[in-house]
């Protein structure tokens, strides 16, 4: 009994390392493996440089998977100090790839004011290839866009913030650059 159940396996196992016929090609990955692919690009330790307002700034940011590798929290803090000694600005952001659908969703806290989580907090973005171009919504009709875009040969990201009107008009609001550290 034992020789036959041993070459049945000795049968069958070439057969298993065989590959199947169209199997030799890899598999294209899925939208939301490449959406959160691009997530993983925004995690380490980096250094915001540019301008916000009309003012030039420098942040470090750090930036890590949590909950399980599901959302991406980025802490940054500004290198400008207040009168107090604390920095001008402090922010912990969140994002998320949601594949029920389809799109990123990103909630913003920082220091600029107290408010309980309002709408405005909550920017959306439809995925593109390298850029993540997150829309937050005004109770008013207006709102802000924060564009995130990745430069595969640097390795570096870039950020555009736009305010915009209740009638549509983009005013730029700061333009900055993230680095490794």
């Amino acid at each position: 009994m034992t020789s036959l159940l041993a070459s049945r396996i000795l049968l069958v196992f070439p057969l298993l390392l065989t590959p199947l016929q169209g199997a030799s090609t890899p598999p294209q990955p899925t939208q939301s493996v490449q959406q959160r692919e691009l997530l993983d690009k925004l995690t380490g330790h980096w250094v915001l440089r540019g301008t916000i307002g009309k003012t030039q700034t420098t942040h470090d940011i750090d930036a890590r998977w949590v909950l399980d590798k599901e959302y991406v929290e980025l802490h940054e803090v500004s290198r400008e100090k207040d009168a107090a000694g604390k920095p001008q600005y402090e922010a912990i952001v969140y994002f998320v790839w949601d594949p029920k659908v389809g799109e990123y969703a990103c909630l913003w806290l920082d220091s600029t004011g107290l408010a309980v989580f309002p709408p405005a907090g909550v920017g959306h973005a439809k995925p593109e290839r390298d850029k993540i171009a997150f829309v937050f919504k005004d109770p008013d009709g207006g709102g802000t866009r924060n564009t995130f875009s990745y430069d595969r040969t640097k390795d570096e990201w870039s950020s555009a913030i736009d305010n915009e009107s209740k009638g549509g008009v983009l005013t730029p609001f700061a333009r900055l650059r993230l680095t490794r550290r």
